[in-house]
């Protein structure tokens, strides 16, 4: 017979509308993965070295870093679904105009401007997870809304290399039907009277970023989220296929296929820490995670032939996931479900923005003045110090969530 306690978590299941955005999150990816692998040749086509083509990736990160305190405030004040429609919408108009650029500048500009829809619905999409998931599986939703956007991811550059072949444009221009799509999905299957709290309920407290301050693990998620971004968002969008053609090979369907293969072993990573972390706690997949990426992410600097690359993609990836959904459990941890996390989940995303922003800039610039070995050594380096402060943090894991999400799995 089985015990209360194992019966009642049996019946925790993920809610309706975090399914709707994993789905939204799968079409995003998907998306955003046709544009990943001839972003940098398409910026060079324009006659710009390394370092300009990486400041386009640093471009679109700065007005997500710029907009994203305002994007916390708008959460508060309107709600997080109109919210992430319109980033989407403003992503999709964007991403249409970069398709259409005709100079280096334009394309910097339009696609820049595509940071603000960014960093709106991807706030929206973190607090609505935030305030919808139940704390024992907090580790699970955060890999299932993760594993949507990295099995999107899988295929979204490998497509998007096939699609560079008839023209470095014409993925852009499906990236923004995709846009369309997942705006359509949440528009129709989550209404604005599911998300709306009972007449009499309390007004939410709002937890700010310096309150936050206060939590050693929200520090070192600062930290980590930094180092996240630098790396993972950043220099690997940015840098990657610039590496492959240089020393691999110029076709676009290679590049591609090492950063899906990258998203493939995210993909694995985070399916097993997001549901290992809800019972064994945060810290040890997020270190690990750190460790793991940063190792190979030297490494790579050193790859010279394509086995090598894949193998050190996969090896990062796996890392790079395990720390992810950790991660985002842990600060999802400390705000809970009875405040409004709008202004500390700002400063979480405003953190890896900066680390996005800084890293394609820097490694562009280590690239020009001197090797992608050098570049990819900081890059792996700075992965290596964000462990250093999650190893003083508290764990952020409740005890009682943890004990019932290990009594369901027995």
């Amino acid at each position: 017979m089985a015990s209360p306690t194992s019966t009642r978590v049996e019946r925790v299941r993920i809610p309706r509308e975090i399914w709707v955005l994993v789905a939204s999150a799968f079409v995003i990816a998907l998306g955003f993965g046709l544009i990943t692998p001839v972003l940098p040749q398409f910026a060079q086509s324009f006659g710009v070295g390394a370092t300009a083509s990486a400041i386009v990736v640093s471009m679109f990160a700065f007005f997500r870093l710029v907009f994203a305190p305002a994007g916390g405030s708008l959460i508060v004040r309107l709600g997080e679904r109109p919210i992430y429609l319109a980033g989407l919408l403003i992503v999709a108009a964007s991403t249409a105009a970069t398709a259409f650029a005709q100079s280096y500048w334009q394309l910097l500009v339009f696609r820049g401007l595509g940071g603000i829809g960014s960093v709106m619905f991807t706030i929206s999409a973190t607090a609505l997870i935030v305030r919808l998931a139940p704390p024992a599986i907090r580790g699970r939703v955060s890999s299932a809304y993760g594993s949507a956007f990295l099995i999107g991811g899988i295929g979204g550059p490998a497509v998007g290399g096939a699609l560079g072949g008839f023209g470095l444009r014409v993925p852009f221009l499906a990236y923004a039907a995709a846009l369309v799509v997942a705006a359509a999905l949440v528009a129709i299957f989550i209404s604005s009277s599911a998300l709306r709290p009972p007449a009499d309920a309390p007004v939410l407290p709002v937890m700010t970023a310096r309150e936050g301050l206060a939590d050693s693990a929200y520090r070192a998620g600062l930290v980590s989220a930094f180092a996240n971004g630098w790396a993972n968002f950043g220099v690997r969008n940015a840098i990657i296929p610039l590496f492959v053609a240089a020393n691999i090979g110029k076709e676009p369907w290679l590049a591609g296929a090492v950063l899906a293969i990258y998203a493939g072993g995210n993909a694995v990573g985070m399916n097993v820490a997001g549901r290992l972390s809800d019972r064994l706690g945060r810290r040890p997949f997020i270190i690990g995670g750190l460790a793991v990426a940063g190792v190979a992410t030297i490494a790579t600097g050193f790859a010279t032939t394509f086995p090598v690359l894949v193998a050190l993609s996969i090896i990062a990836g796996l890392g790079s996931g395990a720390l992810n959904p950790a991660q985002q459990a842990s600060i999802a941890d400390i705000i809970g479900r009875d405040r409004s996390g709008g202004p500390a989940l700002a400063a979480f995303q405003m953190s890896a923005d900066a680390g996005a922003i800084i890293g394609p800039i820097l490694a562009g610039a280590l690239v020009d003045s001197g090797s992608y070995a050098l570049a990819f050594g900081v890059t792996g380096l700075l992965s290596l110090l964000a462990t250093i402060p999650w190893s003083r943090a508290r764990e952020t894991l409740p005890r009682e969530a943890g004990v019932a999400a290990a009594s369901s799995v027995r």
